[in-house]
This record gives C-alpha cells, structure tokens and sequence, in this order.
C-alpha cells in the first residue's frame, strides 16, 4: 500500500509572513529535489547551513516542519509497511515554493549579520583571567576552526560541479574564505595576547577602575 502524503486543510493555514528565518532555512532545504526525513534534513544543515548561518537542533527542525505543513508549505508522507522502520519524509509544495522564492528574492533589507564570539567575551574580560589558560582557549579555537575549514572544503568539494548547488556553492565558498580569515584572526590575536602581557596585579578585582577608563565615550 502506497503511503499517504498529508497536507493541513488550506482554509486553517494562517499567514505566513512572519516566519523566522529558520523557518525558511527549513523550507530551504526541501526546495532541493527530493524528499527528506527530520533526520536527513538535519545531516544537510550539520554539512552546510551552520558554515554560513547555524544549524538548528532536530527539535526545532520537526518543530518548523510542523509549522511549514500546517501553513500549506510543505507535504509529509509516512513510510510504509515494507520499510524496516516507519519514518515521515517531507516536501516542499507548490505553495511553499512560490512564497520561499518570494521571501528569498524579496527587496526587504536582509538586516545585518550578528556576532557572537563566545571566545572573544573571554578575552574582553582578560584582565581577569590566567594568561596561560587564555591562550590555551585560543589555541583551542584555532584548532576547533581548523576541523570546520576541513568540513567546509570538503562540503564545497561534494557540491561542485551539480547545477542544483550552484547558489550554495557560493555560500560554502564565502564560508571558507571566512573560516580561513577566523584562523588567521585568532592567530593574530595570540601575537596580541603576547605583546599585552600579564594583567597589571595579582589581585585584579582590588585594583579597581581609574575615572575615565572606559574605552567608550559616555
């Protein structure tokens, strides 16, 4: 027996024009050929969403697939009895396609990017820290980020050369030439360590704050 592809009734679909981005990052992703478990659509974000944008845990993933299906974006079929284990396979719809490219090719203002670099908190806050254990969390990094310039080539190196993958070809090459300056960056950073030396006293949090001593105005 043939399983059932399931689509929300369109008369309950509410509006979909306040999705986050994560959404359309998961509708992106069936926008691909093919059709694609909860599992297999987090194996594709894990190998190219999070080099560039961020890879959302496997909860939230079948939580935007819920959301996408209930808006007519997308369609889930379960497997049927001849499979070893029953899994839902996801799709994107027509509906879903048309607003994806809408939002996608919309001339709304994409906004800017945001940073947050856990690492460089740690080294704001340097005057308090062990010098020896900053540089250590640094040469970590650098290490950590050399492994994710490796995946990143070796996921542009699966992507060249398929016409389906040609825009995120380019997005996977824009993260590897920011991978590559991230290392460069941190390395930067450890010559910057050296030449600050240790923090002024042994007990940082006696020597208190000289008047003025903000690096911004106000």
């Amino acid at each position: 027996m043939t399983a059932r592809r399931t689509t929300s009734p369109r008369h309950e679909v509410p509006s979909g024009d306040g999705l986050p981005p994560t959404a359309w990052a998961v509708l992106g992703l069936l926008s691909f050929p093919g059709e694609r478990t909860g599992y297999e659509l987090k194996k594709w974000a894990d190998a190219s969403l999070r080099f560039f944008y961020w890879s959302p845990a496997i909860s939230q993933i079948y939580a935007e697939l819920r959301r996408l299906e209930a808006l007519g974006y997308a369609s889930s079929r379960r497997s049927g009895p001849e499979e070893p284990r029953a899994k839902r396979s996801y799709a994107i719809t027509d509906e879903g396609r048309t607003a994806l490219a809408a939002w996608a090719g919309g001339a709304a203002d994409a906004g800017p990017p945001v940073l947050k670099h856990p690492l460089l908190l740690r080294v704001w806050l340097g005057h308090l820290a062990d010098p020896g254990q900053l540089r250590a969390l640094v040469g970590e990094h650098i290490a950590r980020t050399r492994g994710d310039l490796k995946e990143a080539r070796d996921a542009l190196a699966r992507a060249e050369g398929t016409e389906e993958w040609s825009h995120p070809h380019i997005a996977l090459r824009w993260s590897v030439r920011r991978l590559e300056s991230e290392v460069e960056l941190a390395e930067a950073m450890l010559t910057d360590l050296d030449a600050a030396g240790p923090p002024p006293g042994t007990d940082p949090s006696a020597a208190g704050q000289p008047v003025g001593d903000s690096p911004t105005p106000g």
